[in-house]
């Protein structure tokens, strides 16, 4: 083989070498353009899940902030129905207790008159049905102002039948206190003195086998 030869044959491996080493570089490329596409696509997908999650967790504090303001109102608002009702409340507490001041005094000057006592009878047999029918006792021991005493005793009877009619029962035992009387009605309805209305009753402590009936504020 002569100098010529050589040389063609050792350009044609040159030319091999050469080709394969540009189909390597070709595959190699095109397989990092692939990772590189590949991974991009998984870091903007990442940017995009974090991006919503921002989103969704500001979404959230904007719902939550509205709530709490939504509820801040509503309380409000409830507070100001709470406080205009109690001012109701005592507006009507403050004319009831002139009221029933006026009423009072009014029972007593009749009490001294002795005259125009009917209604004011009846008035005292209904409160102490109304307070047997809450009491529901077989025996009560009744308090009253001492003035009250001689009309508590005239409707007594009378009082303790229409109980038992309602409440389908007998007659229950209503015992007069004539050792303890309550305090007067109030010289003036703002007053801090010991005192109670004629006209009202409640259960104030309860005996065994009596109870205690208080025609008392």
């Amino acid at each position: 083989m002569n100098d010529g030869d050589v040389s063609k044959q050792i350009h044609q491996m040159v030319r091999f070498i050469r080709q394969e080493a540009e189909e390597k570089a070709s595959e190699i490329s095109l397989s990092a353009e692939e990772e590189f596409n590949i991974e991009k696509l998984q870091l903007v997908e990442a940017e995009k899940k974090k991006i919503r999650q921002e989103y969704e967790r500001k979404e959230r504090q904007v719902e939550i902030r509205k709530k709490i303001e939504y509820s801040m109102q509503l309380n409000a608002s409830r507070i100001n129905v709470l406080q205009a009702q109690d001012d109701i409340v005592n507006s009507m507490k403050e004319v009831t207790a002139k009221e029933l001041l006026n009423v009072s005094r009014h029972h007593l000057v009749e009490d001294i008159l002795h005259v125009g006592n009917h209604e004011y009878r009846n008035l005292l047999k209904g409160l102490i049905v109304q307070s047997l029918l809450r009491l529901r006792e077989p025996s009560v021991l009744l308090r009253c102002q001492k003035h009250d005493v001689h009309l508590v005793e005239h409707v007594l009877d009378a009082a303790a039948q229409e109980y038992a009619e309602k409440a389908g029962v007998y007659p229950p035992e209503i015992i007069v206190d004539h050792s303890v009387y309550l305090p007067p009605a109030p010289k003036h309805h703002n007053t801090h003195e010991p005192y109670c209305y004629t006209f009202w009753s409640k259960l104030i402590k309860s005996f065994k086998p009596k109870v205690t009936m208080f025609l008392v504020d």
